[in-house]
């Protein structure tokens, strides 16, 4: 992706602010009266996070994976239950009933989904069960440590869940760093995976006993060795109920971000009872993958439009076409319904009716770093052929509105 870096007010070249670009390019913004560390999303905005949740689901569904719905609070029982309550209760955001019950604003997915799953025995023949879930979920973070879409109080995780057997657990976390590698590939990342372990010397922190422990990290294990990576092992790093893998992406500013994560948990399901029917007819305890390939879509936006200075590829720009007229006494109306056409083939497109002269629509669509800007003047409305200016580039391309729009598509 060509980027054009930006720079201060002396000309010099700065490192991009997502904050700022998500100004500039009206994505999103925060509200004194809605409350700090609780975005805002504008149409464009909104566009962009639904373009990545659906890439994301794309690459979950020829998996195998199934969508489902929950609630944004649950009783406090819930999250005893799950061990939740003692290890998080300072960051939860409370509610007490006029009825005295006390309910929580959910701060993560998990124990919801247990529940779908224990809703009716389910047998070894239909596992791994896979659900997955987009949902919002809110921390009481405190104000200071509130930082744009990096660390916010609502937030959005592109969740899921593996219910599955012990002996299949390894084959489905190699599905999900399938699913990891693929997205992250597309948009230029460099992935580093890290294993992150539990600390011997303070078990105290975690759930369950040690056995399990031992069991779920040298599953971890297996999994690196058919993967024939170079991970390294951090202790004390894990989950409170589990191991994980952790991936760390690698930024086109020299930075590393952890994103995406793969849990393997072997204590929720001890805790809610989870079981299938095996071969025999008897309960048998199963595992619990936790999977999250963005996180959160809002901090993965943040490290992206830094990485991209805002710069998306043309399948995920919330505007993908701008059409600039030369004059719209005679070209407005040719423009719309070009729009029209393009619109209806799947494109986003943007007519630039504003009375400015048409080198000053041109620089407008490429501070807002459209794609494709397309110029309407006698020519083109006699022509068959498009005149295609690609974003950062002076000259222009024939295409047909087809070739066009081909272009627009995920490779």
């Amino acid at each position: 992706m060509k980027k054009t870096a930006p720079q201060d007010s002396a000309g010099h070249e700065k490192s991009p602010d997502h904050k700022e670009l998500g100004a500039q390019l009206d994505l999103f913004l925060f509200s004194d009266l809605v409350g700090p560390g609780l975005p805002l999303w504008t149409p464009k905005g909104t566009i962009l996070r639904e373009a990545l949740d659906d890439f994301v689901w794309e690459l979950r569904a020829k998996r195998g994976y199934e969508k489902v719905e929950i609630p944004h609070m649950a009783k406090k029982d819930l999250y005893e239950k799950s061990g939740h309550w003692e290890k998080f209760k300072d960051d939860l955001f409370r509610v007490k009933t006029r009825e005295g019950h006390e309910f929580a604003i959910k701060p993560m997915n998990c124990p919801h989904h247990t529940q779908i799953y224990s809703r009716r025995p389910q047998s070894y023949r239909d596992l791994p069960v896979r659900y997955a879930n987009t949902t919002m979920c809110y921390r009481d973070e405190q104000t200071g440590e509130l930082n744009g879409l990096a660390r916010l109080r609502a937030f959005t995780q592109d969740d899921a869940h593996v219910f599955c057997r012990t002996s299949q657990a390894e084959e489905e976390i190699l599905k999900i760093w399938d699913i990891v590698d693929e997205f992250y590939s597309t948009f230029g990342f460099e992935l580093s995976p890290a294993l992150s372990l539990s600390d011997p010397k303070n078990m105290d922190a975690y759930l369950g006993d040690r056995a399990h422990w031992r069991e779920a990290e040298d599953t971890l294990r297996r999994v690196v060795k058919k993967r024939k990576a170079n991970v390294p092992e951090v202790l004390g790093e894990a989950a409170f109920y589990g191991p994980k893998i952790d991936f760390m992406a690698h930024d086109s500013l020299g930075r590393t971000w952890q994103v995406a994560t793969i849990q393997l948990d072997m204590n929720m399901p001890e805790r809610f009872d989870l079981t299938c029917i095996n071969e025999q007819g008897q309960p048998e305890r199963i595992v619990m993958i936790h999977a999250a390939i963005m996180g959160a879509i809002e901090r993965f936006l943040s490290i992206l439009l830094e990485h991209t200075a805002g710069v998306f590829p043309a399948w995920l720009a919330p505007i993908q076409i701008s059409v600039a007229t030369v004059s719209n006494e005679k070209h407005l109306e040719y423009a719309q319904k070009l729009a029209n056409r393009l619109t209806a083939a799947g494109a986003r497109v943007w007519v630039d009716d504003s009375d400015e002269s048409v080198g000053k629509k041109v620089r407008a669509s490429e501070q807002q770093k459209i794609p494709y800007t397309l110029v309407i003047g006698d020519k083109e409305m006699a022509g068959e052929k498009l005149a295609v200016r690609s974003r950062g580039e002076k000259d222009t391309m024939d295409m047909t509105p087809d070739e066009l729009v081909a272009k627009l598509k995920r490779a």
